[in-house]
């Protein structure tokens, strides 16, 4: 008996959704082991994700940080700072369909499983701000579809390598804040899509591969804190600011401003190879046998030995399980819609896009947190209070410099957890700062701040919001963008991360205390405060100085190489007056205020002279309370017992002495008699040891 050819249809249709529906039953089943076991290795103490139980549904949405496409498979793993402390098992390979894999920003050790790099799929790859260890894995070459790679911020070893280079799609690299030795593999200048490489504060030696400098789409290249030497290509000039080398004294090049012309370039480029090689494509330079190629294996088979493929069934074999099929169908298609309505939807599918990453237009879960690309670059403005909405210019400047700073409100929440108080560095009346981590891994401080602060007449706040982003000095905090929410009627300004706490996390200290700063980090702690002062002294705002008007410890940040950070410079100009006066009170009871400032209400640079040397005091003594009788002993030769005990006599008595007269002539009680920030400067880069810039 043979069915009808519509009846013959109707079965395919329902074999094919039972098919499906056994699919998804299998791949639930499959991925539910490996995410338990990550479970167990990411998380020993079952603190953090009670929620993944061996009776749920990885993607029903119960599972906290878990994410699925729409067949039902696992695609995204977002716990970034979750406070994770165990390590990233092998077990993370059997999730195949992983899109994206955020760990940062954890306490997770150990080594990075080399099994990682079976997830082929895998596009975004998030492990910094960790403790992991050991190497990279050359495995990693594998991952064909890797786009970011973040593993910086960790204790990672060994040299970086040259597979790497295999990676066409790679857009960003960042390894910075390792340990990583060894030469720049040349390879990575085979990256045709790489936009951002940051290698910094490594142990990195050799020159620089001029395939690197080259490669076509990068912006921004940071070997800082290296010890790189040879000459610099002349290609990075094209970088500008992008281009950061600090710190390496054996580079040396011209058209670069800090550094000295090579003795004879020509000469150096013909008797100093590159890392790994030359040029990519050369044929005596690059070593492609470095790189794994994919081998397009076929089975090894004679005749009849291979195996065949099956042949398709008579449609009349399908009548022997008519019966079966029918009975099975109602409730199999009732379940599947079921499931197809309470699991959680996730889009898979991902595209590159004028050199940005960005997701499919289907819906997605509230932790997935990733809009369409960069938070470094000019992003969607969501509906809100948008102060450029409407295209006016100001007079004085262009709107166009600000676009590229602004945020979207998505990706600040997302940043920081929907401003979860886990994130909170600190509070104020003016404002709350939370730590957050970027969709690209960089981590910043968000500064929250209610619009009844801001200035009303917008044409003044846009000017506050240019004069923030176009300060740039070693010693005053980055700016990286803001962004305004009227639904939210605030205001954020998010700001590179600063490590070290402040430097009032440094004074009032007992003795035997880890963070008692020897004597040459408060030499240079003081002399950056100064310099990163003198830059805002020297950028006029309507012919005048611009004034920080609050310059305190706690203003003051310490990164994780000791170097001070000015924060909060010129927001005033973002702030209404009252706002401004009432942050005033804590720095007055400090004795930062200059006493003028009581009678005439107005700050001028003598103002902060006035707060460097109160603040110069507190570092050498160790002190946050400066007493009249200490600034008097200091004119006195007894002026060592003032100095900070906690450093047992281990100081330059001749260096002490001068930055202690140059902190007496700062806070003289008339302002004509104040020296000014670059007659500091001058003074204080005289001292016998000289601190660089950092």
């Amino acid at each position: 008996m043979f069915l009808k050819p519509h009846h013959q249809h109707k079965m395919i249709l329902i074999f094919i959704i039972l098919f499906k529906f056994s699919c998804l039953t299998l791949t639930k089943t499959q991925e539910l082991e490996p995410l338990l076991d990550l479970k167990t290795s990411l998380d020993p103490t079952n603190k953090f994700l009670t929620s993944w139980s061996s009776n749920g549904d990885p993607c029903d949405g119960t599972f906290e940080g878990i994410g699925c496409n729409e067949m039902g498979q696992v695609a995204n793993i977002s716990l970034q700072g979750k406070g994770l402390m165990g390590q990233l098992s092998p077990s993370i390979s059997k999730l195949k369909y992983l899109n994206g894999l955020y760990l940062h920003f954890n306490s997770l050790h150990g080594v990075i499983p080399k099994e990682i790099s079976d997830l082929t799929n895998l596009v975004d790859l998030y492990l910094d701000v960790n403790n992991f260890s050991g190497v990279i894995p050359t495995e990693i070459a594998k991952m064909e579809s890797l786009q970011v790679l973040q593993l910086c911020y960790n204790q990672l070893t060994g040299s970086i390598p040259t597979q790497l280079g295999s990676l066409k799609k790679l857009t960003v690299i960042a390894l910075q804040s390792n340990q990583l030795t060894g030469a720049i593999p040349a390879s990575l200048g085979g990256l045709e899509a790489l936009v951002r490489l940051d290698l910094s504060f490594n142990h990195l030696f050799g020159s620089i591969p001029t395939p690197v400098a080259e490669a076509p789409l990068l912006q921004s290249f940071d070997i800082r804190n290296n010890t790189l030497s040879g000459n610099v290509p002349t290609s990075l000039q094209r970088l500008s600011e992008g281009f950061k080398y600090a710190n390496n004294r054996g580079l040396c090049g011209e058209g670069f401003i800090t550094l000295e012309a090579c003795p004879d370039a020509d000469h150096l480029g013909q008797i100093r190879p590159e890392p790994y090689g030359g040029r990519a494509g050369a044929g005596h330079g690059f070593q492609t046998k470095d790189i794994p190629e994919t081998a397009n294996v076929q089975p090894n088979c004679n005749g009849n030995d291979c195996p065949k493929p099956r042949k398709k069934s008579h449609a009349s074999a399908a009548v022997g399980i008519v019966v079966v099929i029918l009975g099975l169908s109602v409730i199999s298609a009732f379940i599947f819609t079921k499931y197809r309505r309470t699991k959680q939807k996730l889009g898979s599918s991902f595209e590159l896009t004028e050199n940005r990453l960005s997701l499919s237009t289907t819906d997605q879960p509230k932790e997935y947190c990733r809009k369409n690309g960069s938070p470094l670059i000019s992003l969607e403005y969501p509906n809100g209070w948008d102060p450029l909405s409407d295209g006016r210019s100001i007079s004085g400047f262009s709107n166009e410099l600000l676009q590229g700073f602004r945020f979207n409100l998505e990706e600040v929440e997302c940043a920081t957890q929907h401003f979860s108080p886990s994130h909170l560095l600190g509070k104020s009346g003016l404002s709350a700062v939370y730590r957050g981590v970027l969709r690209d891994g960089t981590v910043v401080a968000v500064k929250r701040i209610s619009k009844s602060s801001c200035k009303s007449e917008e044409a003044e706040f846009l000017k506050g919001l240019n004069l923030l982003t176009s300060l740039r000095h070693p010693n005053l905090v980055r700016l990286r963008g803001f962004c305004c929410s009227r639904g939210r009627g605030e205001c954020f300004l998010v700001y590179d991360f600063v490590p070290n706490g402040n430097v009032l996390k440094y004074l009032d200290l007992k003795g035997g205390d880890p963070n008692v700063l020897e004597w040459s980090t408060r030499v240079k702690i003081i002399h950056g405060i100064a310099k990163g002062i003198l830059y805002l002294h020297s950028n006029k705002v309507n012919k005048s100085p611009l004034i920080h008007q609050n310059i305190s410890a706690k203003k003051v940040l310490i990164d994780h190489r000791f170097n001070p950070i000015i924060t909060d410079s010129g927001l005033p100009k973002l702030l209404t007056n009252d706002t401004v006066f009432s942050a005033l009170k804590a720095s007055a009871a400090m004795g930062y205020l200059a006493p003028e400032y009581t009678n005439t209400g107005r700050f001028t640079d003598k103002s902060d002279v006035y707060a460097f040397g109160i603040l110069a005091f507190q570092i050498l003594s160790g002190r946050r309370k400066i007493p009249n009788s200490m600034r008097g002993g200091l004119e006195l030769p007894t002026f060592q017992e003032y100095i900070d005990s906690n450093i047992h006599g281990k100081f330059s008595e001749v260096e002490a002495a001068k930055i202690a007269k140059i902190a007496l002539n700062c806070t003289h009680d008339s302002p004509a008699d104040r020296p000014s920030m670059d007659v500091v400067v001058l003074e204080l880069g005289s001292c016998i040891t000289c601190y660089p810039s950092p």
